[in-house]
């Protein structure tokens, strides 16, 4: 768990080493029906307090809700031992935010990713984007010992650190917190904190801070992690039940991440801003332009759905249909040259169709779709369709729209594409376009 003050990814080798085996499948209890119980620290705002004030305790509300159950925290410093004394032991079931690959659970699909950003005050002088910036240069920086910007701001020559403790009890003390405020009071210039607990804190102080969230560097120990939930090895279908609410509600938990100004990156580690504005409402038409923008959650006359239901759907013989377009041909190649587009990764079984997720294709486009999906389908109106290209793409938007408007009535609309995809620990194959069916 990535939390500033408390657990560190350079603590999971030795929380491993610590915790005990957990019990066999045969133990598991599997998807609660009496009531949800959450494992979480008591203390240790923006994500967790015994007033149920946090981004998590939010989340968990509405899984309970889904469930149809109560809601019960176990509260348990977040600090080496955490997971040992609450889910090992079953005192509770679920563990609303862990890196993945963390080794102590087992992870659910990540439900969002965040960076560490640094963090100034925007009367200082400081203009910093990266930590490259030269304003930095002398600048008195609180970090936290022994997190990943520690040793990246040496690369560039920061040296003029305030050391912060990394391992503390929540209950009395919060390190990360402190160094905001500390920007904040002028007692240092800068702070390079995780990003939740530097939006958070930053829009609670009196002076306008800025918040700048960072891009990993090459080389350099990541700053962006994706966070999953936590569960215990032995309870698979548990995995699966929270894996479709992730996706189910992935528009709701966007929304409360943004209310406590968490700054979120994409996939391709772009950073994407976070606000607590109301989710994309559906057009009544198709998209016309901005094809790589924030999507709605839903599309009407298709269904939602994620990864493993993309997975079942395949096995069970639904056309999978990939509409990515292709990329455009690079400007200032030399007369003559010749270029090739690089391959087209996707999922297993899939089929490409590119440039049909335009809002105003051409009659070559909208006739190449049409056939393709008579062809693919072999005329059967009812066999399941799964349209997606990558997350935040308009364009499997507008495909499963236009299939819906084809007469086809098993629309699977899948937004996270092939970044939800490989995000899920699932592997993409080497496609080809499909060829032109002839009318």
């Amino acid at each position: 768990m990535i939390r500033g003050s408390a657990l560190s990814l350079m603590l999971a080798a030795a929380l491993c080493a610590s915790a005990p085996a957990g019990r066999s499948a045969s133990a598991a209890e599997g998807i609660p029906t009496e009531v949800l119980r959450v494992c979480a620290d008591g203390n240790l705002l923006p994500f967790s307090n015994d007033r149920q004030e946090g981004f998590e305790n939010r989340i968990a509300k509405l899984i309970a809700d889904e469930l149809n159950v109560p809601l019960a925290f176990t509260w348990w410093p977040q600090t080496i031992g955490f997971v040992r004394n609450t889910l090992r032991t079953r005192q509770c079931d679920l563990v609303m935010g862990t890196a993945v690959g963390e080794e102590l659970m087992q992870n659910t699909n990540p439900y969002y990713r965040s960076t560490y950003a640094l963090v100034y005050r925007r009367d200082s002088g400081i203009t910093a984007r990266t930590l490259a910036d030269p304003s930095l240069q002398g600048a008195r920086i609180g970090v936290v010992a022994r997190t990943p910007p520690s040793a990246v701001m040496l690369r560039h020559g920061l040296t003029n650190l305030e050391p912060y403790q990394l391992d503390t009890d929540t209950r009395a003390h919060h390190p990360a917190q402190q160094a905001v405020e500390d920007v904040a009071a002028a007692r240092t210039d800068a702070a390079i904190v995780w990003g939740p607990i530097a939006g958070f804190f930053a829009a609670r102080q009196s002076v306008p801070l800025a918040v700048v969230p960072l891009k990993d560097e090459p080389g350099a120990s990541p700053f962006q992690y994706m966070i999953s939930m936590g569960i215990r090895p032995d309870e698979p279908d548990w995995r699966h039940w929270l894996n479709d609410f992730i996706v189910r509600r992935q528009g709701d938990i966007d929304r409360i991440l943004g209310e406590y100004h968490v700054p979120l990156a994409n996939a391709d580690g772009s950073i994407r801003a976070t606000s607590a504005k109301a989710e994309v409402s559906e057009p009544d038409g198709y998209r016309m332009a901005d094809y790589r923008a924030p999507t709605p959650p839903t599309l009407r006359g298709a269904e939602t759905v994620g990864p493993e239901e993309v997975e079942r759907l395949a096995k069970a013989g639904a056309v999978l249909v990939d509409v990515l377009p292709t990329p455009p041909k690079p400007e200032g190649l030399a007369p003559g040259s010749r270029w090739v587009p690089p391959p087209h990764r996707s999922l297993p079984g899939a089929h490409w169709l590119p440039n049909v997720g335009y809002g105003a294709p051409s009659a070559d486009q909208e006739a190449y779709f049409r056939n393709s999906l008579e062809a693919l389908t072999a005329g059967d109106r009812k066999r399941p369709l799964v349209v997606f290209c990558q997350p935040d793409c308009w364009m499997s938007w507008n495909a499963a729209k236009r299939a819906v408007a084809l007469g086809y009535q098993a629309v699977k609309w899948y937004p996270a594409g092939t970044d939800g995809w490989t995000a899920a620990g699932r592997e993409l194959v080497t496609v080809e376009p499909e060829p032109k069916v002839a009318n």
